[in-house]
């Protein structure tokens, strides 16, 4: 008897063919799940957000990190809204202050959320009507910009002027005890090598130290005007300053060789008497029998300068 049941089982066995049986399976459970994700559910989801366009003068404070909003779609559209949603980034600059808090109204906005979310709002909404944003009052001050460089000319070149840069000081903001502590901004270092040429960019301020400062510029522009400079030389006389009535002071030399560099431009403008080299008597101490002179004119356009003699001897004659 039970060899014979074991015979039709196995006979039955061979008849039934378990790859459609599978197929079937497969395509009723697929069949299903497409029913019920076709469906209409109502679910409330949490959807990130991110803040932008957050006022200089003010400080975030413990603020919700998502909204909650009701979503009345169907099952797949509810799935992967409750899997992979999407951040939404709440613009600040339209949000107005109220009883010391920022408020975003969610319903006044409704289009630029809907058009983040890709959702059709009139059927989905945000349990609340508005977002309130807490924040703390930064302070204000206004700092000096330090601009910092290492700029290297090519041989024979040089600035006609200083670096030129702008804005010359930058509005921050932030909390008291960290303004307080500062008296000046730096820029981020500029090195410029083997420069002949006039340049121009902008460079950022160094804000690595200064994560709760805000600012309202992080850059300045700067602008290098930069010549073809030559040497020249001059032969000035001397000028002795404050002698005491009644006393002859003689020195000698009584002129100078002055060496100057200017651009090739205005090479040609410059003259003897352009420049004016003074020694003053007012700075003889002791025994001393020498004066440091010093040029205390010269054309703008010139730099450089310097002078063959360091020391004028002097005697006084009686």
């Amino acid at each position: 008897m039970l060899n014979r049941f074991k015979t039709v089982t196995k006979a039955r066995f061979k008849k039934t063919d378990f790859n459609s049986f599978l197929f079937f399976l497969f395509f009723a459970i697929v069949i299903w799940i497409f029913v019920q994700f076709s469906k209409q559910y109502s679910e409330v989801i949490e959807i990130p957000v991110e803040y932008v366009n957050v006022p200089p003068d003010k400080l975030l404070l413990n603020n919700p990190e998502s909204l909650q909003l009701r979503v009345q779609e169907n099952g797949f559209t509810v799935a992967w809204f409750s899997l992979f949603a999407p951040t939404i980034t709440i613009d600040l600059a339209q949000a107005h202050v109220d009883d010391g808090n920022l408020v975003y109204d969610l319903i006044e906005n409704r289009a630029q959320l809907q058009s983040q979310l890709e959702l059709d709002m009139d059927n989905n909404q945000f349990l609340k009507e508005v977002l309130t944003v807490n924040f703390e009052q930064k302070q204000e001050k206004r700092l000096p910009v330090i601009f910092r460089s290492n700029i290297e000319y090519a041989a024979g070149y040089s600035a006609v002027s200083d670096l030129q840069f702008t804005p010359d000081s930058i509005m921050v903001s932030g909390p008291d005890n960290v303004l307080d502590t500062l008296s000046r901004l730096l820029t981020e270092p500029l090195t410029l090598s083997k420069v002949k040429n006039d340049r121009e960019g902008a460079v950022y301020l160094d804000t690595t130290a200064l994560p709760n400062v805000t600012f309202y510029k992080n850059k300045v522009e700067y602008s290098l005007d930069v010549e073809k400079f030559t040497e020249g030389k001059v032969q000035v006389p001397i000028e002795i300053m404050n002698v005491p009535r009644g006393l002859n002071v003689v020195i000698f030399p009584k002129e100078v060789v002055l060496f100057y560099q200017v651009n090739l431009k205005e090479f040609n403008k410059v003259t003897a008497s352009d420049f004016r080299v003074v020694v003053d008597f007012n700075e003889v101490r002791g025994e001393q029998d020498f004066l440091i002179p010093q040029v205390i004119k010269k054309p703008d356009f010139t730099s450089n300068l310097r002078l063959n003699e360091k020391r004028i001897q002097f005697i006084i004659k009686k």
